[in-house]
C-alpha cells in the first residue's frame, strides 16, 4: 500500500513537491484555500483582460527545462517561450535605456555608460558564471539541515570565488564606476528582497542569469507555467482539493496524524506545508509543536511587500515595451523607507509590465493591460484605497511624462492589491510578497528548516525555507523537500525491516 502525503498550498513549490512525491510512488493530496492552483502566482481575468497576479519575470530557463525533463517532459509540451529583446527598459530622470538581449550589444551599452567597462564586465561575468553553476547545480539543492551538507570538495575549493562574505554592492563597485551601470547591475538583487549592501556577492549569479540567460515570456503569461505544472501533477495522479482551507494539524506522539480543514479531515503519513511557514506554525500547530517562537519571526529581515495595480486601457500605448523599471528618482530614500525606517514611500521607484506588447491574447483588440508594482515595506498599516489611489496617480503621472502620452484618461479597468491582501489571500506573514530577504544570516542553514524540529513527519517548502524566494528556487524547493521526505522514510523503512528480522 502506498504511503500518503498531504501538501498544503498549490503555489510553485507545492506543485513541484506534489509531482516529485507522486513520481516517488506516494499518494498525494493537495489542499488549496483558493479556487485554483498557483498561490501567489494566480491569474486575474476581468473584462477581457488577463493579468498575472504574481511573478512576471521568466529568468533561468534552464531551471524550468530541468524541472520538466525530470518527468520525461519538455517545456514545449505545455507552453511556448519567446526571448524578449530588449530584455527590459530602464527610465532615468533624463531618458531611458533599453537593455539588449544580444550580448555584444550589451557590451557596447556598458562601454557607453563607462569607457572600458566591457573588459571589466567580461571578468565580472566569468565570476558570476562560476557562482551560477555552483549555486544552481549545488548550493540550492542542499536541504539546509546541517553544516555537513556543505562539506563538498568543489564548494570548498572555490569558497572564496563564491564571495559569500562580501556584499554585492562592494563587489559591483569594485568592477564598475558608472552610477547607472552600477544601478543596472544591482537591480536583479531587488528580487532577493534585500539592499545590495546586505546581500552576499554570491548573488551576482543573478547578473549572469539576466545578461547571459535572458528574459523570456511564456505565451499566455506566467500562469501558463502554473497550468503546465498542474497538468503534470494531474497526469501523475495528484488529487487537488480547492476552496478548502487548512485549520489545524492534529498531532499525537510528536507525529502529525491528520490535517483538519474547513470541509474535511485528511489523514496522511506525511504533511508538507507549502503555505506560509509562519502561518503553518502559528495557526495550524499548537504552541508546544512550533519550531520557532514569535520572537524569532519578529527578528527576521523580510523581503518587501508591494503595492500592485492591475490596469486595463482602452487603447494601445506608443513606444512602450514588455518590462520597464522607473529609476527616475533617487533610490536611497525609497530604500530607507522600505528597510531602515518602514513607512509608505515619499517618492517610490516602480516597475511596469505590459504583457499585451508581446501577447495579443491578454487584452481585447486595441487595448493594453498593465501591471504596476511599487516595492513597499512589509507590515505597513493604513493600507486603504485612499492611500493606494494617491500612489496610482503619482506613478501614472510620472509614466505619462516619460512616455509622452496620456494614460489616466484611458483606464477602463483597475484592481489594486497590497499588504492587507497578501495577508488575507495568502496568509502571508506581515503581508510580505517575496518571503525572507536573502541576507547572509538568512541563507541556507540559517533559513527556517525544511523539516519540523518537533513534529516527526512535518516538512516545509516554499519561499520562507530553502533555497529562498523566486520562481526557480521554489521549483527546486519542492524537489528538495520531496527528496528529504523520501530519504527519511527509506531510512525508517530500513530500520523497521531490520527490527522485524532481529525480532
Amino acid at each position: 500500500m502506498s504511503l500518503s502525503v498531504i501538501i498544503v498550498g498549490s503555489g510553485f513549490a507545492g506543485l513541484s513537491a506534489a509531482s516529485f512525491m507522486a513520481k516517488s510512488g506516494w499518494k498525494v493530496t493537495v489542499i488549496e484555500k483558493n479556487s485554483g492552483p498557483g498561490g501567489r502566482a494566480g491569474q486575474l481575468k476581468e473584462d477581457g483582460f488577463t493579468f498575472d497576479m504574481g511573478p512576471s519575470w521568466y529568468w533561468m530557463p534552464d531551471v524550468f527545462e530541468s524541472y520538466f525533463e525530470k518527468f520525461g517532459k519538455k517545456i514545449s509540451d505545455f507552453y511556448s517561450l519567446k526571448r524578449l529583446d530588449p530584455s527590459y527598459r530602464i527610465y532615468w530622470n533624463d531618458g531611458f535605456t533599453d537593455v539588449p538581449a544580444d550580448y555584444d550589444e550589451f557590451i557596447k551599452m556598458a562601454d557607453e555608460f563607462e569607457p572600458g567597462a566591457s573588459e571589466q564586465l567580461e571578468k565580472y561575468l566569468a565570476e558570476a558564471a562560476y557562482k551560477y553553476e555552483t549555486g544552481i547545480n549545488k548550493l540550492v539543492h542542499k536541504p539546509g539541515r546541517s553544516f555537513t551538507e556543505f562539506i563538498d570538495r568543489d564548494i570548498f575549493k572555490g569558497v572564496f570565488r563564491l564571495d559569500v562574505f562580501t556584499s554585492i554592492k562592494k563587489h559591483i563597485h569594485k568592477y564598475f564606476k558608472s552610477k547607472r551601470l552600477r544601478q543596472l547591475m544591482e537591480f536583479p538583487v531587488l528580487f532577493l528582497g534585500a539592499l545590495p549592501e546586505n546581500t552576499p556577492a554570491l548573488y551576482s549569479l543573478m547578473n549572469y542569469a539576466d545578461i547571459k540567460g535572458g528574459t523570456w515570456y511564456p505565451q499566455g503569461g506566467m500562469y501558463s507555467v502554473v497550468k503546465a505544472m498542474y497538468e503534470l501533477a494531474i497526469e501523475l495522479g495528484v488529487e487537488f482539493c480547492f476552496n478548502e482551507e487548512a485549520e489545524q494539524i492534529f498531532i499525537q506522539n510528536d507525529t502529525a496524524k491528520n490535517l483538519v480543514t474547513n470541509r474535511s479531515v485528511h489523514e496522511a503519513d506525511v504533511i508538507i506545508s507549502g503555505a506560509d511557514y509562519h502561518f503553518t506554525e502559528e495557526k495550524l500547530l499548537q504552541e508546544n509543536y512550533r519550531s520557532y517562537s514569535e520572537a524569532y519571526w519578529e527578528k527576521r529581515v523580510m523581503a518587501p511587500s508591494c503595492l500592485l495595480y492591475f490596469v486595463g486601457l482602452n487603447k494601445k500605448l506608443n513606444n512602450v515595451i514588455h518590462h520597464s523599471l522607473f529609476f527616475d528618482v533617487p533610490f536611497e530614500q525609497h530604500a530607507k523607507e522600505i528597510y531602515d525606517d518602514p513607512q509608505w514611500p515619499s517618492n517610490p521607484l516602480f516597475y511596469v509590465s505590459i504583457n499585451s506588447v508581446t501577447d495579443d491574447t491578454v487584452a481585447p483588440a486595441g487595448c493594453d493591460n498593465m501591471v504596476l508594482l511599487i516595492p513597499i515595506s512589509s507590515g505597513l498599516q493604513n493600507d486603504d484605497e485612499t492611500t493606494r489611489e494617491k500612489y496610482f496617480q503619482q506613478i501614472i503621472k510620472r509614466m505619462e511624462k516619460h512616455t509622452g502620452q496620456s494614460i489616466l484618461d484611458s483606464v477602463i479597468y483597475k484592481k489594486t492589491f497590497s499588504v492587507s491582501d497578501f495577508a488575507s489571500e495568502y496568509n502571508s506573514f506581515r503581508g510580505n510578497a517575496y518571503g525572507l530577504a536573502n541576507t547572509l544570516m538568512q541563507t541556507a542553514i540559517f533559513k527556517p528548516s525544511c523539516k519540523s524540529k518537533k513534529v516527526k513527519n512535518l516538512f516545509y517548502t516554499g519561499q520562507l525555507t530553502v533555497p529562498g524566494p523566486g520562481v526557480p528556487p521554489c521549483l527546486i524547493s519542492g524537489e528538495v523537500v520531496a527528496k528529504e521526505v523520501v530519504k527519511d522514510y527509506d531510512r525508517y523503512s530500513k530500520r523497521y525491516h531490520e527490527k522485524l528480522i532481529n525480532d
